[in-house]
């Protein structure tokens, strides 16, 4: 009997040791590479710079999963596929390949800032659109092996509605479309891709751009309220909002 009682014990012990085991290596985090490329896609005569961020590794990542990032609007000053490193860094350490696509050009027209916003913006998000789709076919050219059968896109502010945009208008290409405070482009009403949306405190969105409670329920989809302002969430944000955020977009990526 004393042996019976030394045996359960143990076991307890040794679930407890895996478990810690398995949790510390699911937090293990890649140094991370930065590389910089130009695409050009001839079809619009536009030049689409990008910056992918990757685990450094010398084994190969299985099945490995890609994640576009699109930025805030920049007034077309360029680098912003930079302006949110926190967070596209944090990403690949995590084991991601991450494609960070600059979408403004120093000869675009500036964003307009009167009118029905999301009429007058709706050409710029489907540049942004467009960007996605010829950035993403390209990848499947030139790095196959990578899993684009769940792909995860994620966008703020004005490159937020370019990637609901994507979603709305490509919804078998996604898996997951994560948005950071998009305001104007309405989030796809539906249960594939799946929707998440981190929201701001300062900021409202316009009117049907997000589900309401019934259509949250009914699809699925995920709308989290912060205390974070909405020109906090790039690289300006402090440490804790950085955290907060990397923590629900990691979350969200995880989830099944």
């Amino acid at each position: 009997m004393r042996y019976f009682f030394s045996i359960l014990f143990i076991i307890p012990l040794f679930i407890t040791s895996c478990a810690v085991q398995n949790k510390n290596t699911e937090s293990h985090d890649y140094e991370v590479k930065l590389d910089t490329l130009t695409f050009y896609d001839q079809s619009r005569n536009r030049k689409i710079p990008v910056a992918f961020y990757e685990p450094k590794t010398d084994k190969k990542i299985p099945r490995q999963q890609v994640i576009i990032f699109n930025h805030g609007y920049g007034f077309n000053k360029g680098g912003d596929y930079f302006v949110y490193s926190y967070l596209t860094e944090k990403l690949a350490s995590k084991g991601y390949f991450t494609v960070s696509i600059q979408h403004e050009l120093a000869t675009d027209n500036l964003l307009p800032t009167e009118g029905n916003l999301q009429m007058v913006r709706r050409p710029f998000w489907q540049n942004g659109s467009d960007n996605i789709l010829f950035v993403l076919n390209e990848l499947k050219k030139t790095k196959p092996e990578l899993d684009y059968k769940h792909l995860t896109l994620i966008g703020h502010s004005n490159g937020g509605d370019m990637a609901a945009l994507f979603g709305n208008q490509h919804p078998n290409l996604v898996y997951k479309l994560i948005t950071m405070d998009n305001r104007r482009m309405f989030l796809p009403r539906t249960s594939v891709p799946k929707i998440y949306t981190l929201r701001s405190n300062d900021y409202p969105a316009d009117e049907g751009v997000l589900p309401d409670e019934a259509e949250q329920k009914k699809y699925s989809i995920t709308v989290q309220s912060t205390s974070i302002n909405h020109g906090h969430m790039d690289n300006k944000g402090s440490d804790e909002e950085k955290k907060f955020l990397n923590d629900f977009v990691l979350k969200y990526i995880d989830e099944q």
